[in-house]
Parts: C-alpha cells; structure tokens; sequence
C-alpha cells in the first residue's frame, strides 16, 4: 500500500505534538556559490522558488521563527514546530558558528528540534557528532540533496558531488541513529525513463527515513532555463499525466517503509521559465491518488 500522508503523522510521532515546519534563512551560503566548488551554484537552482517571504536573513533566526509560528497558530493554537533550515547548505560553516545557530532555534518556545537541509558533501563526522548529542533530547532531521543517483547527470547540473559521497554522507548519519531525509528531481536532462525508474531501487538500498521527489521545472534566470532555451530537444518536460503514470511506476519499487513527504512541486508562475500545469496540489493529489488506487490494487 502506498500512502502519501504520513508525513505529518511520522512527524507528530516524534514530538508527540502536530507538529509544523518553518522555513528559516540563516544566511549560510553554498560551496556551489563561495567559489569553493564554483560560483554559479546548481544549473537549476533559485532559493526564491520555496522561501517563504518571512525567511530574510537580515532577521534573526529568533525573529523568523517567532513569525512562522505566528502565521501557523493562527489556525492551529496548539501546534508545536520544527526549525526547518532550509535554503542552501546549512552545514556549511565552523562548529561553533552551527551550535550557536541550532540552539538558538531550539531556544524558542514551542520549538521541538531542527530540520537541516543541506548537501552530502558538506556533513563531517563532528558535525554529525554534535547533531547526534542534539538528537537524544531534540527532534533532528538531517535532509540531504540527492538530485540523481548517476554522476553523469550529477556532473552535467553542476553539482560538485558525486552519488558515492551522497551514499557515505547517509551511512554515516544513519550510524548515529539520526533520522534522514532525502530529496531528488525527476527529469533532469540526460536521464531516460528506464533511469528514473531504476533510481527508485538505488534510493531504496539507503537507509533513508523520509524521501521528497518533484519533477524539473525551469526557473527564469537559471543556467538549466538558459540551457533549455539553446537546446530544448535535451529535456523532456513531463505533462501532468505523463508525470502521474511516472509516479505510478516508481512509487511501488520504493522501500515501503521510506515516508513520502512531497511526490509535486509548483513553483510560482512568476517565476517559471516555461508555464507549469495549472493545477492547485489538492487537484494533484486528487489525481495521483486516483491512478494510484489501481496501483495499490495490485500490490
């Protein structure tokens, strides 16, 4: 049986509360952008397609948390949250600097733990060790950016890593008992649909908790948009239906334990260097959830 809203309940198990995610922008940057690896950083990448407008760096991470929690409690009074440190790579400085930004999220009221997203490259032992003392008395979530599991389409999108150093990053966090999430991009150019769907095995044989997918969407003012411009027989942009029956056939070959926490991504319209489907999520979900019912079915 494949579930695609469990997501909320896992999380609720580990807090013990409903729980909530909020954005935060705490100003780390990217080895992709410091001129470490590069300076352009990833060929589609545009922090602006999922931080909301309270994540500025300018404010403190205090002050960004205590207006997430402000526009969530609204609906829900007695939610309880998460500290998701979520654009670019946020693992990426000196220890010392990464304790003060953790626990000062922590320090604010009604904040369970943190959620890191970050890069498989950019995760040393001590910091995992830290994490790891954090872990027995907070909610951690480590979040690594797989993209691809093939280094040809890793090399092709700029993205400084290769797939064995994701597998080390995930086996080493996995050691110290720290619960993992993963995330990766359906339709990157160069990758057939036999690749994607062999790509679900490989994610499978790591020792992931949760997995967020989305399909490649191009976003203006991208290297990959400027890319598909010059050369769009390159891409294949996947319709609504196409991406619906490609779900259907990669979702089943998943470990069944691994916990879905996003299978769609719709970046805003303003923003899209070609124009996405039209469709609201719930209108997704609908969908997929009815093609899946035949899938679900069968198992």
């Amino acid at each position: 049986m494949i579930e695609l809203n469990a997501y909320g309940t896992w999380l609720s198990s580990l807090t013990g509360y409903k729980t909530q995610k909020i954005s935060i922008n705490a100003g780390f940057t990217c080895p992709n952008r410091d001129g470490t690896l590069g300076t352009t950083g990833c060929t589609y990448c545009n922090n602006q397609t999922f931080n909301p407008a309270y994540c500025q760096p300018a404010k403190s991470i205090t002050r960004q948390l205590e207006e997430g929690k402000e526009f969530f409690g609204r609906k829900y009074p007695q939610m309880h949250y998460l500290a998701y440190f979520q654009a670019y790579t946020n693992t990426y400085a000196p220890l010392p600097e990464l304790r003060a930004k953790y626990e000062e999220a922590l320090s604010v009221p009604l904040v369970d733990g943190i959620v890191l997203g970050t890069r498989p490259d950019c995760v040393s032992d001590d910091v995992l060790d830290f994490l790891a003392e954090l872990n027995r008395n907070h909610t951690v979530i480590v979040e690594y950016g797989i993209e691809s599991v093939y280094d040809e389409t890793l090399q092709r999108i700029r993205r400084g890593h290769t797939h064995q150093q994701t597998v080390d990053a995930i086996q080493r966090t996995a050691q110290r008992g720290i619960p993992i999430g993963a995330h990766i991009i359906l339709g990157l150019p160069g990758e057939s649909r036999d690749m994607l769907i062999r790509a679900a095995d490989i994610i499978s044989s790591l020792p992931i908790t949760t997995l967020k997918i989305h399909q490649l969407q191009l976003i203006r003012g991208t290297i990959m948009a400027d890319e598909y411009a010059q050369h769009p027989s390159d891409f294949h942009l996947f319709t609504v239906d196409e991406y619906i029956q490609l779900l259907c056939d990669f979702l089943p070959r998943l470990r069944p334990d691994i916990i879905l926490e996003r299978l769609v991504s719709q970046s805003p319209a303003s923003l899209l260097a070609i124009p996405g489907w039209g469709l609201k999520n719930h209108e997704f979900t609908a969908r997929l959830e009815k093609a899946l019912s035949t899938v679900n079915d069968k198992l």
